[in-house]
């Protein structure tokens, strides 16, 4: 009678070891699922080749209204995230998501050495004058292919808050304006990703400049 007492017992503590486990292992591989389930959430950074669409030359700033400093290309780097907003539009398409991009872009246009104020009043020797701009934007972003690991991309419409340098000969440098774009984007390696894009601007001109350029480069995203 004691015999089987005690192997009854061995029985069930065996039992709720093993059931234990099992709530363990379902813990656990709830944990990993989740850790492999892709969010929609990105940060990446981006560069290429950026062109205005009209040179800044004859301004007071720029050259001291010689037009010689007359350069429109030039290359931009920058980086931002995109934020998960719906990944099926709200259950009307799916595989459709849209997501919130919050990016900031840095821009050198060709510049060249030229009269500037600063020549004008140490001896007459040109200087280079250098052509930036800072651009700051919030934009809508479909995605297509969701769940796959080639996503195309469009956005329909941004908003942009740019900085410009120098300032305008009326010292006028900040500007707002749209941007219209669309990519695609490839899963490399776990929630590493590769793309290309290329965006249009269109500012305002509330500098008195006509600041609108268009963009194309490649990126490099991070899921998270």
């Amino acid at each position: 009678m004691s015999d089987r007492r005690s192997r009854w017992n061995v029985g069930v503590m065996s039992a709720a070891v093993s059931l234990a486990a099992l709530f363990a292992l379902g813990d656990v591989g709830t944990v990993l699922a989740a850790d492999t389930t892709s969010t929609g959430n990105r940060v990446f950074f981006r560069g290429g080749y950026g062109e205005m669409l009209s040179d800044r030359a004859g301004e007071l700033i720029t050259d001291v209204y010689t037009k010689g400093n007359n350069g429109t290309g030039g290359y931009y780097i920058g980086g931002g995230a995109d934020l998960m907003i719906t990944n099926d539009l709200w259950g009307m398409l799916p595989g459709v998501a849209l997501v919130g991009e919050i990016g900031l872009e840095f821009k050198r246009w060709n510049s060249s050495s030229v009269a500037n104020l600063d020549s004008v009043f140490n001896g007459g020797i040109p200087a280079k004058t250098q052509m930036t701009m800072l651009t700051a934007s919030v934009a809508p972003k479909v995605k297509f292919r969701q769940g796959t690991d080639f996503q195309p991309w469009i956005i329909p419409g941004g908003l942009d808050f740019h900085v410009i340098s120098p300032t305008s000969s009326q010292t006028n440098y900040l500007d707002i304006g749209v941007q219209f774009g669309g990519g695609f984007e490839y899963r490399v390696w776990k929630e590493l990703w590769l793309g290309a894009d290329s965006r249009y601007h269109q500012a305002s001109n509330q500098t008195n400049t006509v600041n609108n350029f268009w963009t194309a480069g490649l990126f490099v995203g991070f899921g998270f």
